[in-house]
């Protein structure tokens, strides 16, 4: 493990705009020393502190995969002073970061089971690490069928990847976006209805992550299908704040998020008061 109260440094090797407005941008980082490189062990869902000297810093889930050596990945949304002062960055600057942090989506589960992926706008990025993973060890899992959705086509992130697991005949990909656009051929419809309406099989182990909004429709829609409250998982990154416990920012009821999560069963949500 790494020390998580001290960020190492990492330099930005490339940074790709997302969106036609670059509210969005994927930076790829690589590890200055080696000895950070080799502590650095994690698990798709994980999040880390992305910080800049003298700005402060913010939590962003890895987008990344540990199958992908040697890179973090890490998607931003410009929406305040941190994030405004990391999408000045440019290719070769220096960064902090820190982390590992929190769990992990339940992989050992996953094992040997079908499994459902659903997703809505940037919160794709721990989703997309745990696809990448998957890939990486094709046969560990059963069926893979993933919904991912998002305003307009130009609002999907990563979209050579989603290009690629398209054309794949071991994935199912479901795009859908908010509501008729020139020159789109896939679905139409926001994510809760078309997860409805793609014949999932309730059988199948499922991970959600995306706007709270998101999250708040889908779920009922997956417990009326007949999915088990014990076999869907969500992840709450969006609350978390200092990573480890100490601001108190992230508490819900008897839990702090960025310790006991982000990564939650609905059965333990259940639990939490005002989880969305």
């Amino acid at each position: 493990m790494c020390n998580t109260y001290l960020p190492f440094p990492m330099k930005v090797e490339r940074i790709i705009t997302e969106n036609p407005d670059r509210t969005l941008r994927t930076f790829d980082l690589s590890f200055i020393n080696e000895e950070d490189r080799e502590k650095f062990i994690y698990m798709p869902g994980q999040f880390c502190e992305f910080s800049i000297l003298g700005k402060g810093e913010s939590p962003f889930g890895i987008a990344s995969s540990p199958t992908e050596e040697g890179i973090l990945k890490f998607t931003v949304s410009r929406t305040g002073s941190v994030t405004r002062e990391i999408h000045y960055l440019q290719e070769g600057d220096i960064v902090g970061i820190r982390g590992p942090l929190g769990n992990w989506y339940p992989e050992q589960l996953m094992q040997n089971e079908d499994v459902v992926i659903i997703g809505g706008g940037f919160a794709f990025t721990t989703l997309r690490s745990m696809i990448v993973y998957m890939l990486a060890h094709r046969e560990r899992y059963g069926k893979i069928t993933v919904i991912y959705g998002a305003r307009t086509p130009e609002y999907f992130i990563f979209k050579e990847e989603l290009e690629t697991w398209d054309a794949r005949d071991d994935i199912t990909l479901h795009l859908t976006i908010d509501k008729p656009y020139p020159g789109w051929e896939k679905l139409v419809g926001f994510v809760p209805t078309v997860t409805g309406e793609v014949n999932l099989d309730p059988k199948a182990l499922v991970l959600v992550c995306g706007p709270p909004v998101m999250i708040k429709y889908t779920l009922p829609v997956l417990t009326k299908i007949g999915f088990k409250d014990e076999k869907i998982f969500t992840s709450l990154e969006r609350r978390m704040k200092c990573g480890i416990g100490k601001c108190g920012r992230c508490g819900i009821g008897s839990k702090y998020i960025c310790i006991d999560g982000p990564v939650f069963s609905l059965a333990e949500l259940n639990k939490i008061p005002e989880a969305f």
